[in-house]
């Protein structure tokens, strides 16, 4: 078995809970407040993180700088996943915000020179005519 196979499965199910339980803390909270506490949330995660690693993170300047872009484009896209949710169907929110990864190919083929397979435009393909075919 693949070594990134049970962490991916494993980041699958968690990912599949953040998905459902914004449309919880929405229909109790707006979105900005839901953010906050998602924050808090994320804080726990990191500071067991920090334990986990002895509290010696790597500090390369370029990781540190990506790696807080990571969190600024996560935080940013989880507010409007939240406002998203407080107003649509939440099978549809994620199902559509679900399509990230097209944007991640497309920017990976463009700066990082990855070449972008028949099978990765056919699946694109497929996924936002999924998109159409959700919310129709």
């Amino acid at each position: 078995m693949e070594s990134w196979l049970i962490p991916a499965f494993t980041a699958l199910i968690i990912y599949g809970l953040w998905g459902f339980f914004p449309k919880l803390a929405v229909s109790y909270i707006n979105p900005a407040s839901a953010l906050v506490f998602e924050v808090a949330g994320a804080m726990l995660v990191g500071l067991s993180a920090l334990l986990w690693v002895g509290f010696q993170p790597e500090t390369h300047p370029k990781g540190i700088l990506f790696a807080v872009l990571t969190g600024v484009a996560g935080m940013l896209g989880t507010l409007f996943f939240f406002i998203a949710a407080s107003r649509g169907k939440i099978s549809v929110v994620v199902s559509m915000t679900a399509l990230y990864p097209i944007i991640t190919i497309i920017i990976a083929a463009i700066f990082l020179r990855e070449p972008v397979t028949a099978k990765q435009v056919m699946g694109m393909v497929c996924a936002v005519t999924a998109i159409f075919l959700l919310t129709s």
